[in-house]
C-alpha cells in the first residue's frame, strides 16, 4: 500500500505503467517533475459562453452542447482573446485508485501573464480538484485576463499532482520542520501553514513590482525570452514602502520572505483570509520539493506574487501578510529535485515576470 503523501516522480511514472494516467500522445519525460505532472493542450479550443461546472449529474461535453458558441483549431497556433472563456480537452485522462485524489493548478509562467486557468472534471463541483475513483477525461477552462495569447496543442499550462490519504501538515509538524530545517529566515509565521508578507522595501533600488498595461499586442506562449517587458508592463517603484492597488488591475509581486521547500516536502500557495483586503493574491499554486533548498541550488527563493485588485482601490504595505504555504507530506523521496536535476527558470528568484518576457 502506498504511504499516504503527495506522490513523487517516479509514483507518478508506476501510475502511467499502471494505466492511472492515459494520454492521447506517449507522456513525455520533461512533463514529470518532482512532484506533479504537467498536462497538455489538445488540439481544440471551445468559446463559450460562460465559466462553468459540469455539476454531479452531467458531463462536460454535455455542458459544451449548452454553452459552446464556436471552435477554435488550435493546430499551428491560435489566438485566444482576452477577455473570453475557453474550454480546451486535454491530452490526459484519469483513472484514480481508491484512496487518491488529484488537485491542479496554473504553472508559474501561465500565472504571471494572468492566465486564469482551472481544470474541471465530468460530473464536477469543483475547479482544480479530482474526487477518488474518478475515472475520465480532464478538460482546462482558459480566460486570458490581461493579455491576448497564442496557444497550440501540446503546451503545457497546468500541472497536477497527486494526493494518497493524509497530506496536510499540522501547524506543530511545520514548527517541528522549520526547526530542523529552516523554512524561511528568522521567525516564522504559522497559522495554518506558513505566512509570507510582501517586500515594497527592496534591497537595492525602489522597484517593487510591476503592472500589467491595459492595451497590449498579444503573447505567444512558444516565445521565450523574446517580449520586451516595456510592451506589456509599468514598472512600479516606491520610496515608501506602501503603494495603492487599483481596482481590476494586475500586479507582479514579490514575497518579502525567501522560502524553503524541503526535499520530503510540497506546497500549494494558498489566500490569505479575505479580511485583510480586497485583493487575490496568487493563480499558480504548486511548489515543488527542492524550491530553495540550499543543497537544490537555491539558498531560499522568493515567492512571487501574482496580485489582483478587486472592488475598492486598496493601501497595500511592507511587510503586510498576504498569503500562506500550506506544506503537505511527499509518498516518498523525488528522484529528482527542483532547481538540481529539474531545469527551472525560477530557483533563486527575486522579482521576476514570466520566462516570454526578456530580463530587464
Amino acid at each position: 500500500m502506498t504511504t499516504a503523501g503527495v506522490l513523487a516522480d517516479h509514483q507518478i511514472r508506476d501510475m502511467i505503467a499502471a494505466g492511472h494516467i492515459a494520454a492521447s500522445a506517449p507522456v513525455t519525460a520533461d512533463q514529470i517533475q518532482p512532484a506533479s505532472l504537467d498536462l497538455r493542450l489538445g488540439q481544440t479550443a471551445y468559446r463559450v459562453r460562460a465559466s462553468f461546472l459540469s455539476g454531479r449529474s452531467r458531463t462536460v461535453a454535455q455542458r459544451l452542447t449548452d454553452f459552446q458558441m464556436h471552435a477554435v483549431d488550435l493546430a499551428g497556433g491560435a489566438v485566444l482573446e482576452k477577455g473570453c472563456v475557453y474550454v480546451v480537452p486535454l491530452m490526459e485522462s484519469l483513472s484514480l485508485p481508491p484512496g487518491m485524489t488529484a488537485a491542479a493548478s496554473a504553472k508559474s509562467s501561465i500565472g504571471r501573464l494572468d492566465l486564469l486557468t482551472r481544470i474541471i472534471t465530468d460530473h464536477g463541483i469543483e475547479f482544480d480538484r479530482v474526487p477518488e475513483n474518478y475515472s475520465g477525461p480532464l478538460y482546462v477552462e482558459i480566460c486570458p485576463r490581461s493579455f491576448s495569447v497564442v496557444a497550440q496543442p501540446g503546451q503545457m499550462l497546468n500541472q497536477i499532482i497527486f494526493r494518497q490519504g493524509k497530506t496536510l501538515m499540522s501547524d506543530v509538524e511545520l514548527r517541528a520542520l522549520h526547526a530542523q530545517t529552516p523554512l524561511v529566515a528568522g521567525d516564522p509565521v504559522i497559522s495554518d501553514g506558513l505566512g509570507f508578507s510582501v517586500d515594497l522595501k527592496p534591497a537595492k533600488g525602489n522597484l517593487v513590482g510591476y503592472r500589467a498595461k491595459p492595451h497590449t499586442g498579444v503573447v505567444d506562449l512558444s516565445k521565450l525570452n523574446h517580449y520586451d517587458p516595456a510592451d506589456f508592463w509599468e514598472q512600479i517603484h516606491t520610496d515608501d514602502g506602501w503603494i495603492i492597488l487599483d481596482p481590476g488591475a494586475f500586479y507582479i509581486l514579490v514575497s518579502r520572505e525567501a522560502i524553503v521547500i524541503p526535499p520530503m516536502q510540497a506546497a500549494e500557495m494558498a489566500p490569505y483570509l479575505a479580511m485583510v483586503g480586497e485583493f487575490r493574491v496568487h493563480y499558480a499554486g504548486f511548489f515543488d520539493p527542492g524550491f530553495g533548498y540550499a543543497a537544490a541550488g537555491g539558498a531560499g527563493s522568493r515567492g512571487v506574487l501574482e496580485v489582483r485588485c478587486h472592488e475598492a482601490p486598496f493601501v497595500l504595505e511592507h511587510g503586510q501578510v498576504v498569503g500562506r504555504l500550506v506544506y503537505e507530506h511527499m509518498a516518498t523521496m523525488p528522484d529528482a529535485l527542483y532547481g538540481r536535476e529539474i531545469k527551472s527558470n525560477y530557483q533563486g528568484q527575486g522579482l521576476k515576470l514570466s520566462k516570454h518576457f526578456r530580463s530587464t
